[in-house]
């Protein structure tokens, strides 16, 4: 009998604010134990996985903590419950690296493909659906020799069809909110075919159900011989993220995945090339300059370009997500962020613009111009926004000078803008990002962190502005 290689790609799951387990109940390890079975062949019957000495659990515990960049304690704690609570892909997640391909280096032997749509979901428009077919796997013909052709009967090496529960393939689909699609690997007969679950609601471009291009160009890399990534900006990470189909490029682990397989495009035109493939900001990069800090409801948030770390009093390890995955229609790359404490919101600052949200929803009205909190038309940009818990003002970095702004009474303060020098000694370059934590103010120039007393003006250290971004590699 012919073997082959499934690969399942599994909804968002939604973001919770991390809290301790009390107590590890029965149901959570038989639970954990079956999640260590199905994706990292834990073989033993071992009993309770919360249980100290079983050696076998333990280590599979910590090769799942290790892959998704948990804190590795080989014990089952709230971190690691969590993840595994999280709807994901049905295949193991064995390799510890970044991007991967299947065993034996599946591929095609050639570099011309046929694909094939059976039906359609009634989700979208037909045009909508080819549409989105076609520029999912342009995503990959991009960045390699690999040239698709549609044909509309026959055997394709690409069959796409829509299904629901059993839908013939032995691999039967689960309803709403779990398994979107999967795909297989490239091999004779169903190789390299791609199954969309039609119990789930497909969209165009919206994040409101799952975009059928994001999902379709995920399942499209199984089909050429990907299997998953470790990398959570990876478009081949095992669970869906949202992201703007109409500005979505390729990840660079992706690009390195596809073209180990088959090379690059050798056809790229040099006057006009592709967009340049983004990467995923590394904790462990002590030259990096975070966009913006801020706390949330007792978490501290690091931000660099497309992504967050959320760092928390239950973890030593800070989890690396995609802001879009948190606050879907949230701006990207941004220039500041604070929590206002008035409110209990967290706002988050790009251009001439503010967004607020409240837990994960934005705030009715928002997004609003910076000059809705009392900034003048003339600041263009924030580069960085600090609360004061003592005096509870808001500070508004701007080039060389900050502003106070008191929240309680929706005005600016008097007296305002200072320069930043005035009040923070030693600082003579931009801000870049402020947040405070237990008593401290601590000031982001570039790639470094200024610790003062707010109350007495002194600086006390000059911190590399990783130190409370711990670094994950192990």
């Amino acid at each position: 009998m012919k073997s082959f290689n499934l690969c399942i790609l599994l909804s968002l799951a939604v973001a919770v604010y991390c809290v301790p387990i009390p107590q590890v109940t029965v149901e959570d390890e038989l639970f954990a134990e079956s999640y260590l079975k199905n994706f990292f062949n834990l073989t033993q019957e071992t009993g309770p996985v919360a249980r100290r000495g079983i050696s076998q659990v333990s280590k599979k515990l910590s090769e799942m903590q290790r892959f998704f960049g948990l804190q590795i304690t080989g014990m089952l704690d709230a971190d690691t419950m969590g993840m595994m609570k999280k709807p994901r892909c049905g295949v193991p997640d064995g390799n510890i690296a970044h991007f991967s391909t299947f065993g034996g280096n599946l591929k095609w032997e050639k570099n011309s493909l046929t694909y094939r749509i059976e039906n359609y979901t009634p989700d979208m428009s037909m045009s909508e659906v080819d549409d989105s077919i076609d520029r999912a796997l342009k995503v990959w013909a991009k960045v390699t020799p690999l040239r698709f052709t549609r044909i509309y009967s026959g055997i394709a090496d690409i069959m796409i069809s829509f299904g629901r529960q059993s839908h013939g393939d032995f691999y039967p689909f689960d309803g709403p909110d779990g398994t979107l699609a999967h795909a297989f690997a490239p091999s004779p007969g169903i190789g390299g075919d791609a199954h969309f679950d039609e119990d789930e609601t497909f969209t165009f471009n919206s994040n409101r159900g799952y975009v059928l291009f994001l999902v379709a160009a995920h399942e499209f890399g199984h089909s050429l011989g990907l299997s998953h990534s470790s990398d959570p900006g990876a478009l081949m990470y095992p669970v869906y993220s949202f992201r703007n189909p109409d500005t979505f490029v390729l990840p660079r682990d992706d690009v390195n995945g596809i073209q180990s397989l088959y090379g690059p495009n050798p056809n790229e035109d040099p006057l006009a090339p592709e967009p340049t493939p983004p990467t995923t900001p590394d904790a462990c990069d002590s030259t990096m300059v975070l966009d913006a800090v801020t706390t949330l409801r007792g978490e501290m948030l690091f931000f660099k370009d497309s992504f967050f770390w959320r760092s928390y009093p239950q973890s030593r390890t800070p989890q690396q997500s995609l802001i879009t995955n948190f606050w879907p229609s949230a701006p990207v790359n941004i220039d500041a962020a604070y929590e206002s404490r008035q409110s209990d919101r967290v706002m988050l600052f790009k251009g001439r613009r503010v967004w607020a949200f409240s837990g994960y929803d934005i705030v009715r009205g928002y997004p609003k111009k910076i000059t809705s909190v009392g900034l003048p038309r003339s600041v263009k940009k924030v580069d960085a926004v600090l609360y004061d818990e003592e005096t509870r003002k808001t500070l508004f970095f701007v080039g060389k000078q900050y502003y106070s702004y008191d929240e309680a009474k929706s005005t600016m303060d008097q007296g305002f803008p200072k320069l930043v020098e005035q009040t923070f000694s030693g600082l003579t370059s931009a801000v870049t990002a402020a947040f405070q934590y237990r008593g401290f103010t601590y000031i982001y120039s570039g790639p470094y962190m200024f610790e003062y007393s707010l109350r007495s003006g002194r600086l006390y250290r000059v911190l590399r502005n990783n130190y409370f971004l711990r670094c994950t590699n192990f």
